[in-house]
């Protein structure tokens, strides 16, 4: 079985990431030294992806063991880390990263880890969840031999998230993997375990010990996901919206009142979300796409006879746009963009329904500038009407404006 496996990975691997672990397993064999391939390029290359970065766990110096390979293979580029034990070796266009084994303990009140040196086992037990904690040998007598204690492959195969152990531990323990095990939830279309779902919603306050600068970046990488609205509504499930983006979680919701009802403002910001992905990979866009509603719950109004309305949303929205950017510590010239989209949203959808003037497009254009397309692109993204010839009357207009 273990061969059989070793000729499986080597054959999931282009030539140059074999040719490189076979020369790192030289080294460590002629060093006297444990090496291992973990994480994340184990579990990418067994989903048949390309890697360039690869980590490596060192039973014993990580930081030693790495400056013997840049010396060894020419390395232009070795750079050390000694505040977490770790270094990075360049090779070509490919990155080399090696830290040794370790245990880790934490106190209650911060998410840096005690640290002290450990056995491959004890390592693999460290780790955020099943999938990151396998481990292929490099020692040449069991060369590409897998070592997954917590059936990480199997996991892999069914699609899921879990923890190696008890996820309200792990989870405790570091609660930025909570944002992880969303981000990779998105990233890999993988479904989270029940169990570890639950310790995710008995765990979440402890987020507040988390900078703000990690939590946005996860979730700059979550709102990178294709269609990644499912798991904007799998955070507000969970509870975890609401800590760092409460005026969003805020939008959830439908009131009624003399047999008029307005749409869920949440459920369509997220299907606005997933119409622009479609057609943009750009942050600040699909920024624009959850902020461009942001204002209603502060402006709706029930008028008798009429129904509701949310009068001003565009303008308030581009208000409250500063302060919740400062909050995520999002970059000052991405909050004036989604300003500007925020407040102008409506403009082209009422110049497709209206005969309008030509001052009025010449006034848009001043308006907008350089960001005209973007704009277009998020107001064809808004238009999700269920009346479907409105909808596509709407869309035709678009030609024209």
């Amino acid at each position: 079985m273990s061969q059989k496996f070793a000729n499986h990975f080597a054959s999931l691997l282009d030539e140059k990431n074999l040719n490189l672990l076979k020369q790192i397993g030289k080294i460590a064999e002629e060093v006297g030294t444990e090496v291992y391939t973990v994480g994340g390029f184990v579990r990418d290359t067994l989903l048949k992806k390309n890697v360039k970065d690869i980590d490596f766990v060192v039973v014993g110096n990580g930081i030693s063991f790495a400056k013997v390979v840049g010396k060894r293979l020419n390395s232009k580029h070795v750079a050390v880390y000694k505040n977490f034990g770790t270094a990075m070796v360049g090779i070509d266009d490919h990155e080399l990263e090696f830290v040794g084994a370790r245990q880790e303990s934490y106190r209650g009140d911060s998410r840096k880890p005690l640290v002290k040196p450990a056995d491959l086992m004890t390592d693999l037990t460290r780790r955020d969840f099943t999938i990151n904690a396998m481990a292929i040998s490099l020692r040449t007598n069991n060369f590409f031999t897998l070592i997954d204690p917590f059936h990480g492959r199997k996991d892999l195969r069914a699609k899921i998230i879990r923890t190696p152990l008890d996820p309200k531990t792990t989870f405790a323990d570091d609660p930025l993997r909570i944002m992880r095990a969303i981000r990779f939830s998105s990233q890999l279309q993988f479904k989270i375990e029940e169990e570890t779902r639950v310790a995710i919603t008995e765990v979440s306050h402890r987020l507040d010990i988390i900078s703000q600068e990690r939590i946005t970046d996860e979730l700059l990488k979550i709102l990178a996901a294709h269609k990644p609205g499912k798991y904007f509504h799998l955070m507000e499930e969970l509870g975890i919206l609401k800590q760092f983006l409460p005026e969003f979680s805020a939008l959830s919701g439908v009131e009624e009142r003399n047999g008029y009802s307005h749409k869920d403002v949440f459920t369509h910001t997220l299907k606005v979300l997933d119409n622009i992905t479609e057609k943009t990979n750009k942050p600040q866009l699909r920024l624009a796409a959850l902020f461009h509603d942001i204002a209603k719950p502060q402006t709706k109004k029930f008028i008798e006879g009429k129904g509701w309305t949310f009068h001003g949303h565009e303008e308030i929205g581009a208000r409250m746009a500063p302060r919740i950017f400062k909050r995520l510590r999002l970059p000052n010239e991405w909050q004036k963009y989604v300003q500007k989209l925020t407040r102008l949203h409506l403009r082209p959808i009422a110049l497709a329904e209206e005969v309008c003037s030509d001052s009025a497009y010449r006034r848009l254009l001043f308006q907008v500038g350089d960001d005209l397309e973007d704009l277009l692109t998020l107001c064809r993204s808004d238009i999700t009407s269920r009346n479907t010839q409105r909808r596509k009357k709407l869309l035709q207009n678009f030609k024209f404006v």
